[in-house]
């Protein structure tokens, strides 16, 4: 019975103990708080989005998963560099097309040929050599 009563005494001794240090260590507390974990967003502000910048995105997990607003944030980022790639591209394609149509049709494609000659204008035959018309006879 002794031996029991030791044990319980000893076992509040080191609970409390434990306790006080958890608890009320100031400064010097063994568990520091922690600070709430924020998303951070790694997404570059000042050059266009790669493809390693939005696989290396992750975001911090709360009790029910992800934080809504730090996924629409960055959703929206995503969004708007997609729409702005989107639009020259599109620039791009009608400039070549552009080019494109030119470069087959050329640039006097609408201009029409020089006109034939009348066969009155039309340039002289060459003399045929005497040898040949007296052969021809």
């Amino acid at each position: 019975m002794v031996l029991f009563l030791f044990l319980v005494i000893a076992l509040v001794v080191v609970v409390g103990a434990v306790s006080l240090a958890v608890v009320g260590g100031g400064e010097r507390a063994a568990l520091p708080d922690v600070p709430a974990e924020r998303f951070a967003d790694p997404l570059p502000p000042d050059r266009a989005l790669r493809r390693a910048d939005v696989e290396a995105l992750r975001f911090p997990l709360t009790v029910r998963g992800y934080r809504m607003a730090d996924v629409d944030d960055a959703l929206g980022r995503v969004a708007a560099e997609l729409a702005e790639r989107d639009a020259h591209i599109a620039e791009l394609e009608a400039a070549l097309a552009g080019a494109q149509a030119t470069a087959v049709g050329g640039p006097g494609l609408l201009k029409t040929h020089a006109p034939a000659m009348p066969q009155d204008q039309a340039a002289p035959k060459a003399p045929k050599n005497t040898a040949e018309e007296e052969g021809d006879r």
